[in-house]
């Protein structure tokens, strides 16, 4: 099924973290709705703004290791200045994995290493606050502009089965909701959107590592970027405003598929992980 993106030309988006997985299925997709796009990451930026250019947008690849706070603060300057205005900031940089292993992520908390706190806040949270910060800067002085959060969850009464990552996705779910109401007077919109079981780079190579192909159930990265890119050619978005949804909400919503022309029903935590 074909998808008609929403039309985004002369919008300047800023996607953290896009060289893979969920941030590039981001940024192909505003590239495919026209938008120019600064691609960050610490690999490959080259090769994704390009792709992002040939769909029909602009990308730009730009070095940053979101780690850095510095290299956060002179990533904002160099978009401004280039750009002179900043229209949708994706806060997707996330490095809260670098120290995990999926035989001891499920692991009860004492048995894990207090180490894996400072990497999932460090090089996870850290790396949100300091995106939406700037993005909150600028975007409050011209009155206008969309921040989106990749990182949170949908629902309070689950239990997402490791109390480090648990406690993340609550807090970027938080950030949301507090920096909405914020910026809320300031015209400037912040939503959170959640992917599903999503057919990143490492799933398929963990998948392979077993002999297997990942399951129906997963949907591309790039349903993902159809979501961002309606929200922000919407112009009642700050109807949205505070609000984090799964993509699959999104998709309702707009009425877009993934690019296979699937749909999906939400993720879902198994009952045992109700709280």
């Amino acid at each position: 099924m074909t998808w008609s993106p929403p039309p985004l030309d002369g919008t300047v988006a800023l996607v953290t973290g896009s060289t893979r997985g969920v941030g590039k299925g981001i940024a192909l997709s505003l590239g495919d709705a026209g938008a120019a796009v600064y691609v960050t990451g610490r690999s490959t930026i080259d090769e994704v703004a390009d792709e992002v250019t040939r769909r029909g947008g602009r990308g730009v690849g730009v070095y940053v290791d979101h780690s850095v706070d510095e290299e956060v603060v002179a990533l904002f300057d160099r978009v401004l200045a280039e750009a002179e205005h900043l229209d949708v900031v994706v806060a997707n940089a996330w490095g809260g994995y670098a120290d995990h292993d999926h035989t001891t992520f499920a692991a009860p908390l004492w048995e894990q290493p207090l180490s894996r706190w400072q990497t999932m806040y460090e090089s996870g949270l850290r790396a949100t606050f300091t995106t939406v910060r700037a993005a909150a800067q600028a975007m409050s002085a011209r009155g206008r502009g969309l921040i989106v959060v990749t990182g949170g969850w949908d629902a309070a009464d689950e239990y997402l089965g490791n109390v480090y990552y648990d406690v993340y996705k609550a807090a970027s779910a938080r950030i949301v909701a507090g920096l909405a109401h914020e910026l809320r007077s300031h015209g400037v919109a912040v939503v959170g959107v959640v992917p599903g079981f999503t057919r990143t780079e490492a799933v398929v190579d963990a998948f392979a590592a077993a002999g297997m192909e990942p399951p129906e159930v997963t949907h591309s990265p790039e349903y993902v970027g159809r979501a961002v890119a309606h929200v922000a050619a919407d112009s009642a978005a700050l109807e949205l405003t505070g609000r984090t949804e799964q993509v699959t909400w999104y998709a309702s919503r707009y009425g877009f598929t993934d690019v296979d022309g699937r749909g999906f029903d939400a993720f879902r935590m198994p009952p045992e992980n109700r709280l």
